[in-house]
């Protein structure tokens, strides 16, 4: 696959190349802005350009606002509230789960907060914790109440594959995650795909691109990844795709829908596929079905769909990121509750929270897997 052949062998050394320049200059600006708070977030970045830092590591002038910037800053507040005495984030059917613990960390990461690093290092550690306590011999990330784990898993990888890329020498996270990749490797199905358990009998969308996030992570973390695990998923993912541009749930007949056919665009981007009649069918469905603001898009799944929304458009680039992301951002700050949260009735206010302040801090590109 000729993208993945010159992405994923590139983008590891480039990644890792990147965040190891711009690490130190991205930490230091998380610790200024523990002293000057959020809203000095731009001088702070304009220093560190000034400084010789990544200008990639830069929002620009317009994707930021005092809106979103105050909206982020209630957010994490709010979501360091929630997080339990063992590390863990959840409640109910949903406590004690990796995945959303996972995407939590991912938020405080999102701001520039790292283990030992911010005002919200602790509780990205405790996370970190958290998550390493329930690391199986199998290689499974899952607590004792995980519901289909391989939800939970791909998140759970995708945040060690974000910690080990920012900080190799650590032992504990390496050894999870090789053993994370490799269940995945081999619980992926005759078609391509993953599902809820991880055994490689059948495979839907939504599980899938949580598997590749995951493996596109480590992968630039620098643990390998077989070209034919990847070459597999891209054709799983394309088969999933319908007429009208949209993707259906799993490769058999199905209707299409905004919230998973954001996740198979962003599965082909983060495959290494970035130029591909699929992506611009893609694009085109949620433009027409999911574009925020329009009152196009429904409410099920609402931060699951947006969460790969704005990460496909992010990674399209041009006039669908510029169009896209001041929508989506406007309208997360309009939904945000007065606590500083986010609602969702089904999956609990932390799974929410989190998506919505990664959403808004896409443009930091703190993450190494969103730095192009």
């Amino acid at each position: 696959m000729k993208g993945y052949s010159s992405m994923f062998n590139k983008s590891a050394i480039f990644l890792t190349a990147t965040w190891l320049l711009i690490g130190a200059a991205g930490h230091a600006s998380g610790h200024q802005q523990e002293q000057s708070g959020s809203d000095d977030a731009g001088a702070v970045r304009s220093e560190q350009s000034e400084q010789g830092g990544s200008a990639q590591n830069n929002p620009s002038a317009s994707e930021m606002t005092p809106g979103s910037i105050e909206a982020t800053r209630k957010g994490l507040e709010f979501l360091a509230s929630l997080q339990n005495v063992d590390g863990s984030f959840g409640r109910g059917k949903y406590g004690k789960h990796v995945g959303i613990t996972s995407l939590c960390a991912l938020a405080f990461m999102s701001d520039g907060h790292n283990p030992g690093r911010g005002v919200y290092g602790d509780n990205v550690q405790k996370a970190l914790e958290f998550v390493l306590t329930h690391a199986t011999e199998t290689g499974l990330l899952a607590a004792e109440t995980s519901h289909g784990p391989m939800y939970g898993h791909g998140f759970a990888t995708l945040f060690l594959g974000e910690i080990y890329g920012m900080n190799p020498q650590d032992a504990r996270v390496r050894d999870a995650l090789v053993r994370a990749v490799q269940l995945i490797i081999n619980s992926q199905n005759d078609e391509g795909g993953w599902r809820y358990n991880p055994v490689p009998y059948d495979a839907d969308i939504s599980v899938t691109i949580c598997q590749i996030m995951g493996l596109r992570s480590a992968r630039n973390a620098g643990i390998k990844v077989p070209k034919q695990t990847i070459d597999r998923a891209v054709e799983y993912v394309k088969e999933c795709q319908n007429s009208d541009g949209g993707f259906k749930y799993m490769k058999q007949a199905g209707g299409s829908a905004w919230p998973r056919t954001a996740a198979g665009v962003a599965s082909l981007f983060y495959a290494g596929i970035y130029e591909d009649d699929s992506i611009k069918r893609g694009l085109e469905f949620l433009n027409r079905h999911a574009m925020p603001g329009s009152g196009r898009a429904g409410e099920a799944h609402y931060y699951y769909g947006h969460y790969y929304a704005v990460q496909a458009m992010y990674l399209a680039g041009g006039t669908h990121w510029a169009t896209w992301w001041p929508a989506i951002r406007d309208e997360l700050v309009q939904r945000q509750s007065s606590n500083g949260g986010w609602v969702n009735h089904q999956a609990g206010h932390a799974y929410s929270t989190s998506m919505a302040l990664i959403i808004l801090q896409i443009p930091k590109r703190y993450l190494p897997i969103f730095q192009k």
